[in-house]
């Protein structure tokens, strides 16, 4: 099976040699149904010219067309498709499972590449060992010519359900916010609580599915968010992609979220203040604050990204802008994505007894 998949995976390089065809292997993936459109904006050609590029790479099985003129939609072609089943115990080893059923499917990629993989798969399924409470787990890996996908499929308590457990919080959801802070674990004997978090910065896809809630992450869409769906997921599900023509490394990762000087240690980290509000209502009060501060301590330095957030309190941005930062004067708290009117609480906030802290745009 290897030999067959190197074998393809040789002619596969030779096939797209072509700019274009590339670029249409590289852009489906997000741009299922406007592909053409796209790909005739790029290159300045018409889309006739697209199709036929497209059509070349239907007949040399990269992509999949489906439906008709109108709605027609492309997918990049599974290469290999792999699943299999295993009973979660104490006793089942991730690194094993990696060495045995995954690693022969990725030799002849990429070195950082294999490496994310290596590291987003075996952080993922060691959770699901340790903090699932399931019994089984199904995991699947499809390689295309563009992108790897990985799912690891259990059915325990659900993720986000353990997190407000542990934690005693209102609502599933706040475990969101939580994870998206990283830092957290519901085991901080056996665990870091650094492997979900930087498992979702290193790969282009990361979801999180379980109850009604989804954790997304997705690099192309800038940004973390949170969906909710009309389905009950039993148990927990992650998915992972990587594109495979990134230049990404996981030390690059490890780089961002530290601050200068640590060698490589988890000083930093980014906070979406969005996932503190419910539903539509407004971030005003000092209480909303403080559950969005929970555990910056842990920190050296902590940027909010306000985007999606149109207004903000004073009593709110007083709580983190003035009241955290005096408590904390080792703490630097950078914000980025404000509009005027945040950006003005914000400054009013720290003109108050003249608190100093950086901002960025």
């Amino acid at each position: 099976m290897l030999t067959i998949y190197m074998d393809k995976y040789r002619n596969i390089q030779m096939k797209v040699k072509n700019k274009i065809q590339r670029y249409i292997l590289d852009n489906v993936i997000t741009h299922p149904r406007d592909i053409t459109r796209l790909t005739a904006s790029e290159f300045g050609i018409t889309r006739q010219a697209v199709n036929r590029y497209l059509q070349q790479l239907v007949e040399t099985n990269l992509l999949i067309s489906k439906g008709t003129t109108r709605n027609k939609e492309y997918v990049l072609k599974p290469l290999t498709e792999v699943k299999f089943e295993l009973t979660i115990s104490e006793g089942l080893e991730e690194d094993r499972v990696w060495r045995e059923r995954i690693d022969p499917l990725l030799e002849g990629l990429p070195r950082n590449i294999y490496d994310i993989c290596n590291y987003g798969f075996t952080e993922m399924l060691n959770n699901v060992i340790y903090h699932s409470e399931g019994q089984k787990v199904n995991i699947s890996i499809t390689i295309t010519v563009a992108t790897i996908d990985i799912i690891v499929d259990d059915d325990g308590i659900g993720i986000f359900n353990k997190i407000q457990r542990e934690l005693h919080l209102e609502h599933p959801r706040d475990a969101i916010l939580e994870l998206s802070k990283g830092k957290f674990t519901t085991d901080p004997e056996r665990h870091t609580g650094e492997g979900i978090f930087f498992t979702s910065k290193m790969f282009d896809k990361f979801i999180i599915y379980s109850g009604n809630l989804a954790f997304i992450h997705q690099e192309y869409r800038d940004g973390i968010l949170l969906e909710e769906y009309d389905r009950e997921k039993r148990g927990t599900i992650i998915e992972i992609t990587i594109r495979t023509n990134t230049t990404r490394t996981p030390e690059h990762i490890f780089k961002k979220f530290t601050v200068d000087g640590d060698d490589f240690g988890f000083s930093k980290t980014i906070v979406p203040v969005e996932l503190v509000r419910y539903g539509n209502e407004n971030l005003i009060s000092r209480s909303q604050a403080k559950r969005l501060l929970v555990r910056f301590e842990r920190f050296k330095e902590i940027v909010l990204d306000f985007k999606g957030v149109d207004k903000i309190g004073q009593a709110f941005a007083d709580e983190i802008f003035r009241v955290f930062c005096n408590q904390h004067p080792d703490i630097n708290i950078h914000f980025i994505n404000t509009n005027n009117y945040v950006k003005n609480m914000i400054s009013r906030a720290r003109s108050v007894n003249n608190v100093s802290s950086e901002s960025s745009q």
